[in-house]
């Protein structure tokens, strides 16, 4: 019965953490640009709930997608298209500065004390599920995370633009060639990414009840781990390593001596850089980054 209560931890905490990745990963398939300012954009998520205290659930919510989307097209169109042609080593310190701007704009506006949010407390209640007390904000996570992953499987094979950034991930200079339109695509992604970062948000909230200016950092750093070790541009990989991520934490946190478990960030991480000594390209590799003859 404690196997099985681990199991469901591990996954809905890995249902977060693919969603996490996948924000990541989508932009680096199609601009090779890793994204850390993609932390922020879930604490700006974070601060729209605070903002909207006392508002129904449903308009905190939507309002929180809506800005954070907003703000990632804002990104993209200011800081990330003028520096489209520049090399990776620019386009990750350009994003390193939105992510200074942006949380100091925070830091400045609202002051470092972290602040707390009624947002759906309710799911923090446990339901029994023959003989599991499982928490409904976990039954939550994997649903909703399920029917994003779902969705987006759906939006890249049968829709137009789906296609358009599968093609512009696989070949960028090619893709346009044929018509596809850049912005277009970019634009896409990263409002894609932007509502992915604010659902990320919403489950945080909920989970500790408070938003603080530094609440995308720890996510966005798991994030990244999970996308490498899922193998970068790899959509499928992103997930997966952001379930492995989830699992591997949840085994730490259960199977660690008591003494030992506050160190169990540093054996992850410990775990993980053993694992790409290994396979430094990670679990999966893009079809248009293996060799070819």
């Amino acid at each position: 019965m404690i196997v099985l209560q681990n199991a469901i931890d591990a996954i809905s905490l890995g249902a977060i953490y693919a969603l996490a990745a996948l924000g990541i990963g989508l932009i680096f398939s199609i601009m090779r640009l890793i994204n850390f300012a993609h932390g922020e954009l879930i604490m700006v998520g974070g601060f729209m709930l605070y903002g909207l205290a006392g508002q129904p659930y449903i308009v905190m919510a939507l309002a929180a997608i809506l800005v954070v989307s907003i703000l990632a097209l804002g990104m993209e169109r200011l800081a990330f298209r003028p520096l489209r042609r520049a090399n990776p080593a620019t386009l990750l310190i350009a994003s390193f500065a939105v992510s200074y701007l942006v949380q100091h704009i925070v830091l400045i506006t609202f002051g470092a004390r972290p602040m707390g949010v009624d947002f759906m407390a309710q799911l923090g209640e446990s339901v029994d599920i023959g003989g599991l007390r499982v928490p409904r904000l976990q039954i939550a996570t994997i649903i909703v995370t399920l029917a994003l992953m779902g969705g987006l499987a759906l939006f890249f094979r049968r829709s137009r633009v789906g296609v358009q950034m599968r093609a512009a991930a696989e070949d960028f200079t090619m893709a346009r060639l044929v018509g596809v339109r850049a912005n277009l695509v970019f634009a896409v992604a990263f409002a894609i990414s932007g509502v992915l970062a604010s659902i990320v948000s919403l489950y945080l909230v909920t989970q500790t009840g408070s938003v603080s200016y530094k609440m995308g950092v720890s996510m966005v750093l798991i994030a990244f781990v999970a996308s490498v070790i899922g193998g970068m541009g790899s959509l499928t990989g992103a997930a997966l390593g952001g379930f492995l991520v989830g699992i591997v934490s949840v085994s730490l946190q259960a199977y660690l001596p008591v003494d030992m478990r506050p160190y169990r960030d540093a054996f992850v991480f410990l775990l993980f850089i053993a694992f790409l000594l290994w396979r430094p390209q990670g679990l999966l590799v893009r079809r248009a980054d293996r060799e070819r003859v």
